[in-house]
């Protein structure tokens, strides 16, 4: 960690939007690449980011699906990308390198959760694949294109990483598998990875972020039976939302547009937010805000890049 996990007063808070966080920010001439960006919050960040002038680059696992879903979005493109085949990555990381184009922003907005065991590759468990691995192998293949843009990485975490660390002696769930426990732990990595890459990318003017966006009903609950929804006291047993705390899509999508762009970051780093702004460090004995100290350990974070570097035979920065 580069500063200290506490609020820098941004001026904006639960409900703003992604388009209020962008206003008077101008994206002409910068390429954004948005995981997951044309469902739920990737769509809106797309959108958002499109609106200000960027060109955004949208992979996805169903590209017919997204180019339907972007359609009338200027500046948008779609390619292939299935995040739990590292097949997939490195093929969508080699034609984008030979396009000659620069990365100035990366949002890791796509994400399983809550899914049944599934097994994916070697045997991987499907969330941490996915929303870790996957994410860490795509940054590292496409670390010269990030290089050169000099900007920054945003990984969409969770307040779900509250549930548990890296499950060290079983990272793939092998012999007990629990589907929220599996959603945490892969939350958690979304954390250390900013952490690590940040620490290691700092000194080429890349800086790197995690965040929680917030509740908000997306496809992403695609996986959970509405009973248990309605018992969470997410929806009513007409589908409606009645949680008062959860957001739209559309200030959902803030804080990570605001960590993408918003100059009130620059020169900052390895930093966990919510609410468009810094969330302060919580060991979980208050209600409220806040990150646990296991997802922000700058040990941690380097023993799951190691891991992952081991897993996935990626490191662009093994040389360094």
């Amino acid at each position: 960690m580069t500063t200290a996990q506490q609020s820098i007063g941004s001026g904006f808070g639960a409900r703003s939007t992604a388009r209020e966080v962008l206003r008077g920010i101008d994206l002409t001439g910068k390429l954004a690449i948005v995981t997951g960006g044309y469902s739920g919050l990737g769509l809106e960040t797309t959108r958002a980011l499109a609106e200000a002038g960027a060109r955004v680059v949208v992979p996805a696992r169903r590209p017919e699906h997204a180019a339907e879903a972007v359609a009338g979005v200027a500046g948008v493109e779609v390619d292939a990308l299935d995040l739990a085949d590292l097949g997939s990555v490195r093929d969508f990381a080699e034609r984008f390198l030979g396009s000659g184009r620069d990365v100035h922003i990366m949002i890791n907005s796509a994400a399983v959760m809550a899914a049944p065991e599934t097994r994916v590759g070697p045997g991987w468990e499907l969330q941490f694949a996915t929303n870790h691995l996957g994410h860490y192998a795509l940054a590292n293949r496409l670390w010269p294109a990030i290089r050169r843009g000099g900007g920054r990485v945003v990984s969409v975490s969770s307040n779900a990483h509250r549930m548990t660390g890296i499950r060290w002696d079983d990272v793939h769930l092998t012999t007990g598998y629990e589907k929220w426990l599996a959603y945490g732990q892969a939350k958690t990595a979304n954390v250390l990875f900013a952490v690590h890459l940040d620490r290691l990318a700092a000194p080429y003017g890349v800086r790197a972020f995690a965040l929680h966006p917030g509740g908000i009903l997306t496809p992403l609950q695609r996986h959970l039976p509405k009973a248990e929804m309605v018992a969470a006291g997410w929806i009513d047993e007409d589908g409606n939302q009645v949680a008062d705390s959860f957001k739209t899509p559309e200030q959902g999508a803030s804080t990570q547009v605001w960590a993408a762009t918003s100059p009130r970051l620059d020169g900052l780093g390895g930093l966990y937010l919510e609410d468009c702004d810094v969330a302060p460090q919580s060991d979980g004995t208050a209600p409220g805000p806040g990150v646990r100290p296991h997802a922000t350990d700058p040990d941690e974070a380097a023993r799951l890049w190691h891991l992952s570097a081991e897993l996935t035979g990626v490191n662009a920065f093994s040389q360094r």
